[in-house]
């Protein structure tokens, strides 16, 4: 998986199939060198489609208006090919996202079938099997706890809708209860950049440009982050207790019965860098919303659908959800998609009520994203990744922390599964961050692609909304031990070149 080099190709194959160079980084000479590579199948092709010339501008609105990003033009496994032939061990899987690696034959195909038969059809008119098998498979995950599914293209357009959801609820109980119009997030949190879910996020920078357009019903508690929340004095059960208390305080500030419902990462994303909540953390969190009557929703976008271990991560936590948000692991890359599962006891108040939902999207249920999420599940499940995630999870931690964690600038190496942020520091000893102008982890993230050709997510405002730098290592999880093994030998690198 980690090489698309056929090393055994003899010069009969070479000549009849052709091949291509691809330039390897290599960590014995910390350089990069060329080598062949089979040429891609007939069809392919291996460089861009466009008909932009080598200094012409790209008509896309990239991220930086000024920097166009390297264009890729094949993939295979772990590596993405650049145009000139490089290859990038993607090693966060895009934004977490590639969790069976690239081009795999399996989905492509499902894909292709489900292409063949129909491409498209409106969901509150229709419906496939494709979408219906997809949405069967994702209740029977949860013990059907979680009973239904609304598949939709994205994990923000889930989170808006598990925010329609809670409150159509509300509305649809017997005794309806239309003074639950607020919501309880947590800060230095990340739940998708449409304005309702950027204004449910918690992240000073990300919400700042939009400050005053974002809605003012959510209000914002600590998260659980013990690297910098926990006090020197407290046992993991104070600091729990603690954080309960605030939670409570919270309701009792801007009124219990006007609370629609808490919402948190089970294991935290970007914006604070892959932190499993403690101990008990999330149970305390549920046994306040119960206490008030308020739903407890978990944005499983990023760190669920196995990426920490199970295929759900609250599974490790005691707790199920009534709401619960998915995408990036449902469809590894395949297909845009993402879900949101309904407790059943959301789905009952909303079948003795108005008997619907009242929300649709145009792509909601696309049968192709749902023929390719199904058939990346189904590998997940055959080749029993779950189990690889938990064993070799553990080793990457482990390995994260011989390689770096003594390192002068790593104040905290952390995370579950295939899941880990490692934060870096301008002081060990106080934890003081870096300055955001500093721009750390982008620099880092810059080095690596381009001296080591290695790609990794990196988050800024971690500390405190605008200091404090992670990266995140998100490897597919087929990932082998000699992966994970180059994984971290090249990060190490890559820190080492920028931090010293």
């Amino acid at each position: 998986m980690r090489s698309t080099v056929n090393r055994s190709l003899s010069n009969a194959t070479r000549a009849r199939k052709g091949c291509i160079s691809l330039r390897r980084f290599s960590l014995t000479t910390g350089k990069h060198k060329l080598v062949e590579a089979e040429k891609q199948r007939d069809g392919e092709q291996t460089h861009t489609s466009t008909n932009l010339e080598s200094g012409d501008k790209s008509a896309i609105l990239h991220s930086k208006l000024d920097t166009k990003p390297p264009t890729i033009v094949s993939s295979n496994g772990n590596y993405l090919i650049a145009e000139g032939g490089r290859e990038i061990l993607d090693a966060s899987g895009g934004a977490a996202v590639a969790c069976i690696g690239h081009n795999n034959s399996r989905v492509n195909n499902a894909i292709m079938r489900q292409l063949q038969s129909f491409s498209y059809i409106y969901a509150p008119f229709f419906t496939s099997k494709a979408s219906e098998k997809l949405a069967t498979l994702l209740s029977e995950s949860t013990q059907n706890q979680l009973s239904k599914a609304f598949i939709v293209s994205s994990g923000t357009e889930a989170i808006e809708a598990a925010l329609k959801m809670a409150r159509q609820y509300f509305l649809e109980l017997p005794n309806p209860e239309p003074s639950r119009t607020r919501f309880i997030a947590r800060r230095q949190s990340y739940h998708g950049n449409t304005l309702g879910s950027l204004s449910l996020g918690g992240h000073v920078g990300r919400r700042a440009p939009y400050a005053p357009i974002l809605t003012t019903n959510v209000s914002h508690v600590s998260p659980c982050y013990s690297y910098r929340g926990k006090r020197a004095e407290e046992s993991d059960e104070d600091y729990v207790a603690r954080l309960a208390q605030e939670l409570e305080d919270e309701f009792q500030a801007v009124g219990a019965s006007n609370v629609c419902a808490f919402v948190a990462e089970t294991v935290s994303g970007t914006t604070l860098g892959c932190v499993p909540p403690v101990a008990g953390y999330l149970q305390a969190m549920k046994e306040v919303c119960d206490r008030h009557g308020a739903l407890f929703i978990l944005d499983e976008v990023m760190s669920g659908m196995g990426r920490c271990g199970t295929l759900h991560a609250w599974e490790q936590e005691g707790v199920v959800p009534d709401l619960q948000t998915v995408a990036k692991g449902l469809g590894g890359g395949y297909a845009p998609i993402g879900a949101l599962l309904v407790n059943k006891r959301v789905v009952q108040a909303l079948d003795k009520g108005t008997g619907a939902f009242v929300h649709s999207q145009t792509y909601q249920g696309h049968p192709v994203a749902c023929a390719a999420a199904y058939e990346v599940q189904k590998i997940i499940k055959e080749e029993n990744l779950l189990q690889n995630v938990r064993s070799l999870g553990e080793y990457l931690g482990n390995r994260l922390k011989e390689q770096l964690g003594d390192h002068k600038h790593v104040g905290d190496i952390r995370g579950r599964g295939f899941f880990w942020g490692i934060e870096f520091v301008k002081n060990k000893e106080t934890k003081e961050p870096f300055l955001a102008e500093q721009k750390i982890a982008p620099v880092i993230h810059k080095t690596g692609l381009s001296e080591y050709s290695i790609s990794f997510i990196p988050g800024t405002g971690v500390a405190d909304g605008k200091n404090g730098d992670i990266i995140q290592i998100a490897p597919p999880y087929n990932a082998t031990k000699a992966d994970i093994d180059l994984i971290v030998e090249r990060t190490a690198l890559v820190v080492k070149r920028v931090l010293g």
